[in-house]
């Protein structure tokens, strides 16, 4: 299973970072930083690029809001160098859960699988 990992890896975007991303990234990038889920960020020489190369699927959701905004230049210093002040009421980043089995599913969804007991609401029936 090893060297197909390897092949799925080397030819897929979703597994990681192509083999052209990888090769582009040993030559022109600089690693600036890593985020929580172990993304991995970098840069080129002049500052004209800015990339990540995901530690699994590639996922834009699993990108923490820090390294998001350094990416799409909201500012200029990586989150590696110069933390964003979080407040105590924030909750940790999630990454977008829909689709999967963890998505939340609100009461009285066919996708729950004990019904809930309800006490807002009364069925009709007619007299």
């Amino acid at each position: 299973m090893g060297i197909l990992n390897t092949l799925l890896r080397a030819v897929t975007w979703w597994n990681g970072a192509t083999l052209n991303t990888r090769i582009y990234t040993a030559r022109k990038g600089t690693r600036v930083g890593e985020d929580a889920q172990g993304n991995i960020f970098y840069r080129n020489g002049d500052d004209s690029q800015r990339w990540v190369i995901f530690n699994g699927e590639a996922e834009a959701s699993r990108i923490d809001p820090e390294w998001h905004g350094w990416l799409h230049r909201t500012w200029d210093e990586p989150p590696s160098e110069r933390p964003l002040p979080h407040k105590a009421w924030e909750k940790p980043h999630q990454e977008n859960l829909t689709g999967t089995p963890l998505a939340y599913v609100p009461a009285g969804s066919l996708r729950r699988t004990k019904p809930v007991e309800r006490r807002d609401y009364e069925a009709w029936s007619p007299e």
